[in-house]
């Protein structure tokens, strides 16, 4: 019976290198990756949740080059909101702001236990995508400015649909965000 061999993450994903300015080379591809600081369509208007959507159509027909959109949930812990609270209903005298405080501390542990306290990052993985030849012949600075215009395209269109568009260009940064995508069960913080 022959023996199987597994493949590391390292070896699937092939990580050739990651450049001082935010580029990833992966085998013969050129990715960037654009955080996304979303507006809450929720919470506005019938009137400006169609002019986003028609920002957003826009967006979709303008942007001619492969495009990945990934979303990122992560679960909030709660407990030094809690905790807070709790030292807080210690020092109160008034029986009503108490009973009210701790009712809400239920209602937090209620949303923390069905999963509804999470908090979401948004990014856009763009690329350059040549094959090996193509990259040598044309150079890095091409690549480099091909990516920037591709990424100047993504901010000015999400603009007008009201997000900020973030260039994600220091080293650790990046790799903070790939080992949470690829250990999910770790929280993320790039604060």
């Amino acid at each position: 019976m022959k023996k199987i061999k597994k493949e590391t993450t390292q070896e699937w994903i092939k990580i050739n290198k990651i450049y001082s300015d935010g580029i990833i080379k992966i085998k013969n591809k050129y990715l960037k990756i654009l955080k996304i600081i979303p507006i809450n369509y929720n919470l506005k208007s019938e009137l400006e949740k169609n002019s986003i959507l028609n920002s957003y159509h826009l967006f979709l027909k303008t942007c001619n080059f492969n495009i990945q959109i990934l979303i990122q949930s992560t679960k909030e812990d709660l407990e030094k909101n809690i905790n807070n609270i709790k030292k807080q209903i210690n020092k109160k005298e008034n029986y009503n702001l108490k009973n009210i405080s701790e009712k809400y501390i239920k209602y937090i542990r209620n949303l923390n236990s069905t999963k509804k306290s999470s908090s979401k990052n948004f990014y856009i993985i763009i690329s350059n995508e040549r094959n090996s030849e193509d990259t040598f012949s044309q150079g890095f600075e091409i690549i480099k400015s091909d990516l920037k215009e591709k990424y100047f395209k993504v901010k000015e269109c999400l603009s007008r649909c009201g997000n900020s568009v973030i260039e994600i260009d220091d080293k650790k940064e990046i790799l903070k965000i790939l080992y949470s995508f690829f250990n999910t069960r770790k929280e993320i913080n790039l604060k």
